[in-house]
């Protein structure tokens, strides 16, 4: 079975090297990529000085072209999962194995690193946010329900590797997780738990967060009945 880490990257200089440093040290038996997104930073300088396995992505082509060049890679190389790891410190490398356990035991096609699966969700605005886009996706799916919509630690199944490298038009947000669900795919969470990012700003303040809130909303209310199937 093998397993590749996949680390989009966007201006994550001061958390790249603590991310890959720890997968490196502490969980050899993983494969891992780079996946350097026309960072403007010094986050390609740092992979190609501290000789990490890193793709080199001439322009930000955002989160789904970067899962798309890192899905193809796998791909290429004969890999069985994907696991997908953001690049600024907040996922926990030591819930792979429960992931892959679950993949293993229920042949489930992607599992979703949750904060919340066996946890009740913080009450701020950003979570209310959260549990509006769970709604919507319980909504329109026939009751069926994803806690942690925008965790980005994720786990694919070969299928899943070839349909978002060549097939998926789109990145893995909470909009595409309804669409998949609703094709059939099989999607399950693990109880995680997420640290505060490393270093840097997250680019979703309030302002893009409400802007990314109604994306979502109208994308899964409305946009994913005309996708192609």
């Amino acid at each position: 079975m093998k397993i590749l880490i996949i680390i989009p990257a966007y201006n994550e200089a001061g958390c790249i090297e603590t991310v890959v440093d720890n997968l490196i040290r502490n969980y050899p038996q993983y494969d891992y990529v780079v996946i350097n997104d026309g960072s403007t930073d010094d986050t390609r300088k740092i992979c190609a000085r501290r000789g990490y396995n890193f793709m080199d992505l001439p322009v930000n082509t955002g989160l789904s072209g970067a899962v798309k060049s890192g899905m193809r890679y796998a791909n290429y190389y004969g890999y069985d999962y994907v696991l997908q790891l953001d690049g600024d410190g907040q996922h926990d490398p030591a819930y792979i194995a429960d992931m892959i356990d679950e993949m293993e035991q229920t042949g489930c096609d992607i599992v979703i690193g949750s904060r919340f699966k066996t946890e009740r969700k913080p009450i701020n605005s950003r979570m209310i946010g959260s549990q509006i886009i769970t709604t919507a996706i319980w909504l329109t799916t026939g009751g069926k329900y994803i806690g942690d919509v925008t965790s980005g630690m994720r786990l694919f199944n070969k299928k899943m590797i070839k349909h978002f490298g060549y097939n998926m038009h789109y990145s893995p947000e909470p909009d595409t997780l309804a669409y998949l669900l609703n094709c059939g795919v099989d999607i399950r969470e693990v109880q995680v738990h997420m640290s505060e990012r490393i270093a840097g700003v997250s680019y979703l303040n309030f302002k893009n967060s409400v802007w990314y809130m109604m994306k979502m909303l109208f994308s899964i209310l409305l946009f994913q009945w005309v996708r192609k199937r």
